[in-house]
């Protein structure tokens, strides 16, 4: 699957509350990575990255997880707060599968600043 980046412009009022919401989740949980995502009704589903020993996932695909368990049928935006530098091809894959590959996928540094406009189409 293909990344196309595109610069950060100014977020729409519903991205600034998943960055928001990712970057609470990562400050919280004391995870290197925090994420929210949105479904086609508005709802949000927020997580922190998983690191047990026999289970190891990323926020974003954890975020993800909670969407589809709890009957979304769709993505409208992703959000992910993270010192790394970029995104995992698997995290953007999971966002299309829910979402389809022109869902909008913020990357925002620790403070919230967002870095990167990211699809995964």
């Amino acid at each position: 699957m293909s990344e196309s980046t595109q610069p950060p412009a100014a977020l729409d009022p519903e991205d600034g509350k998943i960055v928001t919401l990712a970057r609470s989740a990562r400050a919280r949980n004391g995870v290197p990575e925090g994420a929210a995502v949105r479904d086609e009704t508005g709802r949000t589903y927020v997580a922190g990255s998983v690191e047990l020993p026999s289970l190891r996932l990323s926020a974003l695909r954890t975020a993800v997880a909670m969407a589809v368990a709890s009957g979304a049928g769709s993505l409208e935006a992703a959000a992910v707060v993270s010192a790394a530098a970029g995104l995992s091809p698997e995290d953007l894959s999971a966002v299309a599968d829910l979402g389809g590959p022109a869902t909008p996928v913020f990357l925002a540094a620790p403070d919230g600043t967002v870095r990167e406009r990211l699809t995964a189409g």
